[in-house]
């Protein structure tokens, strides 16, 4: 299967440059396809700490773990947040430790299992950094019970 994400042409290391500096398609390249920006959060009242859980957003396809109907998405689940560069620092508490969107901000390289870096789609979930088979579905989960399906992330 090739990658779902367009990464074709693009420069090596653009991801070097300045997030406001980016195409479109260099913005949208970034993502390593982990999934895990799609799990439902709980978020403590008190400390403001986030926990993610493995109850997966209803459009989150398990087997690639992306987005089923990305370019609509918002007709389906309008709080679904667009990451831009100008947003990106308001939403850094809740973002995964390995988003790459997290790493490139911060001014970190990519990991070596990045498709980025690897040159293959694959490498993300045989790294075991996705969340490929771990979800259960929010239209099975009340959620009252997202407190029993807290996860550490996967890195």
């Amino acid at each position: 299967m090739s990658d779902p994400i367009d990464r074709d042409g693009l420069r090596d290391g653009f991801w070097r440059k300045p997030m406001h500096k980016m195409s479109r398609k260099e913005w949208e390249a970034l993502c390593d396809g982990c999934g895990k920006c799609c799990l439902n959060k709980l978020e403590d009242e008190d400390t403001g700490e986030v926990a993610l859980t493995r109850v997966a957003c209803r459009l989150l396809d398990d087997s690639t773990c992306l987005c089923a109907q990305y370019p609509i998405r918002h007709q389906f689940v309008p709080d679904c947040i667009v990451l831009t560069p100008g947003n990106i620092a308001d939403n850094l508490y809740w973002m995964p430790q390995t988003c790459t969107y997290r790493l490139v901000y911060e001014g970190r390289d990519l990991p070596p299992w990045h498709p980025l870096v690897s040159g293959s789609h694959d490498t993300v979930h045989e790294a075991g950094v996705s969340v490929r088979g771990i979800t259960v579905s929010e239209f099975d989960t009340p959620e009252d019970d997202w407190e029993d399906h807290i996860i550490e992330e996967p890195v």
